[in-house]
């Protein structure tokens, strides 16, 4: 069964992520706002991963001092899914 997710990103340039996780693999990830380019990049890089395995990868990523980034908030939607 697909599982769709939304989570609104706090402390970062994006403001929302959309995720579909499928028997606990993610299957797909769009973040709204941003960098792009490295959005693209994260999505692609864990597509296909067990979402416990990108929580652990992606958890605690701070980006410029904000004690957060893109990444981990991706991290903090999975593991709140999980």
């Amino acid at each position: 069964m697909i599982r769709k997710i939304t989570h609104d990103c706090q402390g970062t340039c994006s403001r929302q992520i959309e995720i579909e996780l499928e028997d606990g693999v993610v299957r797909s990830v769009a973040f709204t706002g941003g960098c792009h380019g490295n959005q693209q990049g994260v999505a692609a890089l864990v597509r296909g991963m067990t979402a416990a395995e990108a929580v652990a990868r992606l958890e605690g990523i701070d980006c410029r001092g904000r004690g957060t980034s893109c990444p981990d908030q991706l991290a903090k939607a999975l593991k709140k899914a999980l």
